[in-house]
């Protein structure tokens, strides 16, 4: 069933093409800056004499509870993000984690002791679940494919940047002899959390979603307005005819939205999505972005000097994410993920080392390795994980995947810090060599099972699975039965062949399985 798109009148004196995209770009990514900045937050008051004063000198298990409770709130809103998202769209949603967070931001800021600062930071932990859900999606949703990886990575390089924002104030407020040398941090939260509630007021709707709920003239719109303003651009009525034809096939095909056909139809699709979380936080970043004051202690550098090496490292953590940028649409998303895996392995494995030997030129070793062992996991998990899950994911079930995946997130995110301090002291430096173990096993995962996704439209991803030649299969062998000529599908692609068996090919995205061949002018 094809539906032409619906003219609608195109005001003057508002944003359109790529200065559209990037200010959207801009604002969405305050949601992962929040990320970003209530992961290393944490990491610099928890070391404070003040603050370990206000808390009666808490144990382990009380800071890493304090630390990762927020993991539990994050937890529970990604899981329903999906079925939130698909309802209130992604701008309703993005709206409403804003809210939560900076509520979540003002219990922290005024807690009056340990019970009401876990409250606080389940609610904050509320806002970013469905932050860390949705702002993925809605990026990928109104991205085109040449340039969506490069986005999704700025997305990260803004999270960073939130990280490393977070750690210096939390080393300038040190100098602060009050309270407020903990509390002024906590409180920026809720400055940044009300700046994006209001950005999302004014950001369009994500295209995609509105065309899915019959909103066809305001998605022709979002459309148009992405590709320069024009309505009856061809490149811009060609995307709404494709989205559209995808819905209604989707629709006419009676294909369920449950999270248990998800399962069913999508169940690889959902295993390499919540795969490539689960190794972001199981690859060490956590340990290192939650706790790494601690960690530079418990090499040699003590108080603020901790908190000041932090800064450093955060600084080179922001710039390692800029390279992804560029590369990302070049190089594919396989070969970063394998060469990531492989410095953060070997960084992690030499940190271990240094604290064993524990000699003169450990403080200074254990910080070219942690700071070599973040600026790899920015180059490659950092980003790729926020990136790869909703461009696998069909649109029928995109949010409630990436729920799932963001959920995975969380879920080990809640175990790493949870487990870090008490690890950190029972085993101590064994504890890096542990997750350079990870790193190895992320490594083949990804050579062996993750397909290369680089400039495929988010329509056509079914190719790069094999799904829509099986599907096509099965279609030609039923009209072979009634009339004995084969029909041809509505879209034919260019033959599948199976790549090579060899290393390079795998590197660089072959493997024994079909390779995608987009669909060439004149072949429809």
């Amino acid at each position: 069933m094809d539906s032409a798109p619906l003219s609608v009148p195109t005001p003057t004196g508002r944003l359109v093409g790529q200065p559209l995209l990037y200010a959207i770009s801009v604002f969405a990514s305050l949601g992962v800056f929040l990320f970003g900045y209530d992961q290393g937050v944490m990491s610099g008051i928890i070391t404070g004499p003040r603050f370990l004063k206000y808390f009666n000198d808490p144990s382990a298990l009380e800071v890493g509870t304090m630390v990762a409770v927020l993991e539990i709130g994050a937890f529970v809103t990604s899981v329903a993000a999906g079925r939130i998202g698909d309802i209130l769209g992604r701008r309703g949603t993005l709206f409403s984690g804003a809210v939560i967070f900076a509520v979540g931001g003002a219990i922290q800021t005024f807690t009056n002791g340990f019970t009401i600062m876990v409250v606080g930071r389940i609610v904050a932990g509320f806002g970013v679940g469905l932050l860390s859900t949705i702002v993925p999606i809605y990026q990928s949703e109104i991205s085109p494919p040449n340039h969506r990886g490069a986005l999704a990575c700025m997305e990260f390089s803004v999270n960073v940047f939130g990280y490393a924002s977070s750690v210096w104030i939390d080393y300038f407020c040190s100098f602060i002899e009050s309270d407020n040398s903990w509390r002024i941090p906590l409180a920026v939260q809720c400055i940044i959390g009300a700046l994006l509630a209001v950005g999302s007021l004014l950001i369009p709707e994500s295209p995609r979603w509105l065309i899915d709920n019959d909103r066809d003239a305001e998605g022709m719109r979002v459309i148009a307005d992405l590709h320069g303003g024009n309505e009856e651009d061809v490149v811009a009525v060609a995307e709404f005819q494709e989205i559209k034809d995808r819905v209604m096939w989707e629709r006419e095909s009676g294909e369920e939205r449950s999270y248990a056909s998800m399962w069913k139809k999508y169940k690889r699709r959902v295993l390499l999505a919540m795969s490539s979380q689960a190794f972001a936080q199981l690859n060490g970043i956590n340990v290192i972005s939650y706790y790494a004051p601690r960690v530079f202690e418990a090499a040699g550098w003590i108080g603020r000097d901790a908190i000041l090496m932090t800064g450093i490292n955060a600084i080179i953590y922001v710039l390692s994410t800029l390279p992804p940028w560029y590369l990302v649409d070049r190089w594919g998303r396989r070969l970063i993920l394998l060469s990531g895996a492989i410095v953060m392995g070997v960084a992690l494995a030499m940190t271990g080392w240094w604290m064993y030997i524990d000699i003169p030129q450990t403080p200074q070793a254990v910080v070219v390795c942690v700071i070599i062992f973040n600026a790899a996991f920015g180059y490659s998990w950092g980003p790729l994980p926020w990136l790869y899950p909703p461009e696998i994911m069909p649109l029928t079930v995109r949010a409630k995947g990436v729920s799932l995946s963001t959920a995975t997130n969380w879920a080990f995110n809640f175990l790493v810090g949870e487990m870090t301090p008490f690890l950190q002291e029972v085993i101590e430096w064994r504890l890096y060599p542990m997750h350079g173990f990870f790193c190895a096993c992320s490594f083949v995962v990804v050579y062996f099972l993750y397909p290369e996704t680089m400039g495929v439209p988010l329509e056509e991803m079914d190719a790069v699975f094999g799904e829509e030649e099986e599907q096509e299969r099965l279609e030609d062998e039923e009209s072979e039965q009634a009339s004995l000529v084969s029909r041809q599908s509505r879209r034919t692609r260019q033959p599948f062949k199976p790549a090579s068996n060899n290393f390079l090919s795998r590197l660089t995205g072959g493997s024994s399985r079909a390779q995608y061949q987009p669909i060439q002018d004149g072949e429809e």
